[in-house]
């Protein structure tokens, strides 16, 4: 039973095996001249994407948004500052009121202190 396996293993992949020879089903000049013409093609596609009418409309409007976006840009920058000059006085009013208060505090206190001894 071993020896007809040996007898195929050894016809099959031996010394005495078939030559085989594997060979394209195209000439190789026919596929360099295939990719030619397939790089062509990509070529033309692209320059008919990109050349088109459309893409100067796109271009202008891009600079249009982009100059929209520099505008918008300096809004932000010019209402960030002003909210910080917002919080700024705020913080010093807030300290101020509370400065206000603590006085008229102590105010009212002198002035209950000085009435008890007016009373007496």
């Amino acid at each position: 039973m071993i020896r007809p396996i040996r007898r195929r293993l050894r016809n099959h992949f031996g010394l005495t095996a078939k030559q085989v020879a594997v060979r394209s089903h195209r000439p190789w000049y026919f596929q360099s001249m295939l990719a030619v013409i397939y790089v062509l093609v990509g070529f033309a596609l692209a320059y008919w994407a990109l050349h088109d009418d459309d893409t100067e409309n796109i271009r202008h409007r891009l600079q249009q948004v982009t100059a929209e976006n520099i505008e918008l840009q300096k809004k932000l920058i010019a209402s960030q500052r002003e909210l910080q000059v917002e919080l700024a006085t705020s913080n010093n009013l807030a300290k101020t009121l509370t400065a206000q208060q603590d006085e008229t505090i102590k105010l009212k206190e002198e002035l209950v202190f000085y009435k008890n001894m007016t009373k007496r």
